[in-house]
């Protein structure tokens, strides 16, 4: 394992210093990208999987947070600026990934801030090593990908949706049909954004322009198909919330898709966890990072 500073252009990111993080997953060296911003006790945040996830989505959250706190944000391995090799993405190899990225960046313990599906794999975290961590909050968190959340338990169909994708012709020109402004535009103003606005086209480029590169659809692929899920049962999810590791957080969007919100009103039912409810969807740590912030601040500094 080793760190390095490397240089990107200043609309990518959350304005900090860009490091690269050298992890070795399966005989293979993967420069995972990472950045800094800030003083002070350090807040890892991670960004939602999807097929525009970058750390580029936790901006506003790092400008906010990095008033009082070191802020780390991060490209999971497959998604954003870190590499998007043809790998078999699967739990097994994000729940190594930030074990050893926090053991390996962090010398005190830190707090973690999770969008959507990087809930479970900080949960998993937390209950595999509570003294690594201080306090998790999980922002419009989720367990299940889109397909299965959509349509219910079909590993089956999903497992070969998702080889189908990853082929080298034919996955290619599904993907693409997935990808496009209008479709992206789409799920965007219909799941994840609340006010039409809010896609701005700056915004919508940038996120078009992170879908589109090279190698782009293997990671997500396995997302949407219920490859990265954590469990497969809700039970198995709030098990890692039973007892409590440390002090537990849950952001719920009031306006979330129903199946959605159901599991997030799950989370905030398990006995100790502290539970808010702001305006937003599965994206409101982005559209509404200033009222996230506050109440993450708020949750952080004790109050």
């Amino acid at each position: 394992m080793s760190t390095s500073t490397i240089s990107a252009p200043t609309t990518i990111g959350i304005g900090g210093t860009v490091r690269e993080y050298l992890w070795s997953w399966e005989g293979q060296q993967l420069p995972i990208v990472y950045e800094t911003l800030g003083k002070g006790a350090p807040i890892l945040l991670l960004p939602a999987f999807s097929t525009v996830s970058t750390r580029s989505e936790m901006r506003g959250l790092a400008d906010l947070l990095s008033s009082q706190f070191q802020v780390v944000a991060l490209d999971w391995p497959g998604f954003g600026r870190s590499p998007r090799l043809p790998l078999n993405y699967q739990p097994t190899l994000y729940q190594q990934f930030l074990q050893d990225f926090v053991r390996n960046v962090f010398d005190t313990p830190v707090a973690i801030v999770a969008a959507g599906h990087a809930a479970g794999y900080a949960m998993q975290l937390a209950q595999q090593q509570p003294p690594v961590l201080s306090r998790i909050v999980l922002a419009a968190p989720t367990w299940r990908g889109p397909f299965p959340t959509m349509m219910g338990k079909q590993q089956g169909w999903f497992a070969t949706l998702r080889n189908v994708v990853r082929s080298p012709i034919l996955g290619q020109a599904l993907y693409k049909l997935n990808t496009t402004e209008s479709f992206i535009s789409l799920m965007y103003r219909r799941h994840v954004y609340v006010e039409p606005d809010s896609l701005s086209p700056t915004r919508l480029e940038q996120k078009l322009q992170t879908a589109h590169q090279p190698g782009a659809r293997f990671a997500p692929a396995a997302f949407v198909t219920g490859g990265l899920d954590p469990v497969n049962h809700r039970d198995d999810f709030l098990a890692w919330f039973q007892p409590l590791p440390l002090p537990v957080m849950v952001v719920i969007g009031e306006q979330a898709p129903p199946k959605s919100k159901e599991e997030m009103e799950a989370m905030a039912n398990v006995p100790g966890v502290q539970t808010v409810r702001l305006p937003g969807s599965l994206g409101l740590h982005e559209e509404y990072a200033d009222a996230v912030g506050a109440a993450i601040l708020q949750f952080l500094m004790g109050e």
